[in-house]
């Protein structure tokens, strides 16, 4: 049986790194969401695109709650609070990229 995993992106410098593991488990036959939220993404490679591409392929999508995101980049706008309730159907959640601190 597959299972519903969901990545919450909020660390701009592991986001694309995300969405490549999104579709990973979109591939081992699992419905996989990537939630990138509150980072604008720079232009991105036609590779990153693709990647987008083949986790709506596979049952999956790419939200984001940053306009800018939706509108350059083709992702799904989605509210905080939108988020909230899909997790809730989700089996698995990850939030992915955590914040480094600098403090010693």
């Amino acid at each position: 049986m597959s299972k519903k995993v969901g990545f919450l992106l909020v660390n701009k410098e592991y986001t694309l790194d995300g969405i490549r593991s999104t579709l990973g488990l979109a591939v081992e036959n699992m419905y996989s969401y990537a939630y990138v939220m509150n980072n604008e993404l720079p232009d991105l490679s036609d590779y990153h695109k693709e990647n987008i591409e083949w986790v709506r392929d596979m049952e999956g999508e790419v939200y984001s709650t940053v306009d800018a995101n939706v509108e350059n980049h083709g992702m799904v706008k989605i509210t905080l609070e939108e988020i909230g309730k899909q997790l809730r159907d989700l089996e698995i959640i990850i939030p992915y990229g955590i914040l480094r601190s600098d403090k010693s």
